[in-house]
């Protein structure tokens, strides 16, 4: 099958990827030239463990390309995937101007019918708003187009992504055209030889499970971290009362290490987002906000014990950070809880030196000394 996808980030490229490797014509289109002259040459420009050779090998083949070239991208396409960014806006509301603007690139140079996949996560009511929108421009410019709009959100795990998206848990796909259902159903089917993982729901239904799933992941966090706050005030032992809880199948054991709260792009600005939804729909938010509120207070937890550790009397002392990643296996800073340590540090010194051990990518997300 052609598909196209639209964004080379950890979304788009693993996507694209995965979906060259099992055997469709996959090319991968972003606005930033730098990045595709480089995955060209096969450079991966983010540390996700097995996509560089996965790229490479797939380059080799002849079952992926990069391009800046939107209208190739658009013409190429039985199917669409869009996954660009939906960074957080100031208010917490998702920034969807590169997701519309995808929508007027193919206005602008489709004629063919055509799915076009959400893959980025983006609100409630977007799918219907994009086809608002194709079809306003469609007008402005005197034509016609047949197309279909599909929620199929991701659950990737950074640092497991390629694995999560050869084996997904569930194959989320939110449409009601029985036509197209068929034509996802044939897109996915290497992935569903042994049980059938695809759940067809709505298209608002899919948009809105992909905000529920992160935010009940990051309300186990938050809820862990509360829960070993108030064990250090009782005298109990908080690793003892994880291992309690999480022995229950109907709790389990992930995401409940107490630590020093989530970070990363996807939890933060999912919870900002959908509280922010909730109060346009003038629907209470209480549970979000403070799971939300919860986990910016444990991002100042390991300086409030360092400060408290010294007597707030750091000058003199040396710091060193291990892991700045916000987890384990990728190299992305983004959110992640050990800038706001460091921030603190340096707030209470000027200098810092760094160090870059293996395998992390980028200077800044493997180790800091900081000296004060």
């Amino acid at each position: 099958m052609r598909i196209s996808v639209f964004g080379s980030g950890y979304v788009g490229l693993v996507q694209a990827t995965v979906l060259a490797e099992v055997g469709h014509d996959v090319v991968c289109m972003d606005i930033d030239q730098a990045k595709i002259d480089q995955l060209r040459q096969g450079q991966v420009h983010i540390y996700e463990p097995g996509l560089a050779n996965l790229v490479r090998d797939n380059l080799d083949h002849e079952r992926l390309h990069f391009t800046t070239d939107e209208r190739l991208a658009v013409e190429h396409a039985e199917v669409l995937f869009i996954a660009v960014g939906t960074p957080s806006r100031a208010d917490g509301s998702a920034d969807l101007g590169g997701f519309f603007a995808v929508g007027e690139a193919i206005a602008r140079h489709r004629c063919e019918p055509l799915i076009i996949v959400e893959k980025s996560t983006v609100p409630v009511g977007s799918g219907d708003a994009l086809r608002g929108h194709i079809d306003k421009v469609l007008r402005q410019a005197g034509r016609l187009l047949q197309f279909d709009i599909v929620s199929n959100p991701e659950f990737l795990k950074e640092g497991s992504a390629v694995n999560d998206c050869r084996r997904p848990d569930r194959i989320v796909i939110g449409c009601e055209n029985e036509a197209v259902r068929k034509v996802m159903r044939e897109l996915y089917a290497p992935f569903n030889r042994n049980h059938d993982r695809i759940m067809f729901m709505d298209l608002r239904s899919a948009e809105l499970t992909k905000y529920a799933a992160n935010c009940m992941l990051a309300t186990k966090i938050s809820f862990i971290n509360q829960i070993a706050e108030l064990a250090e005030h009782l005298g109990a032992d908080v690793e003892s009362v994880r291992l309690g809880i999480g022995a229950d199948s109907r709790i389990g054991y992930d995401f409940i290490y107490p630590g020093c709260g989530y970070g990363g792009s996807c939890f933060g600005k999912d919870i900002r987002a959908l509280i922010h939804s909730a109060r346009e729909a003038h629907c209470s938010n209480d549970l979000l906000s403070v799971v939300e509120a919860i986990n910016e207070r444990q991002k100042n937890k390991l300086f409030e014990r360092v400060n408290a550790f010294y007597q707030g009397d750091l000058r003199g002392k040396t710091f060193a950070l291990w892991g700045l990643a916000f987890k384990p296996n990728t190299d992305d800073m983004r959110d992640a809880p050990s800038r706001v340590l460091m921030e603190a540090l340096w707030d209470a010194g000027p200098a810092c030196a760094r160090s870059t051990p293996k395998p992390c990518r980028k200077p800044s997300a493997s180790m800091v000394i900081a000296r004060i």
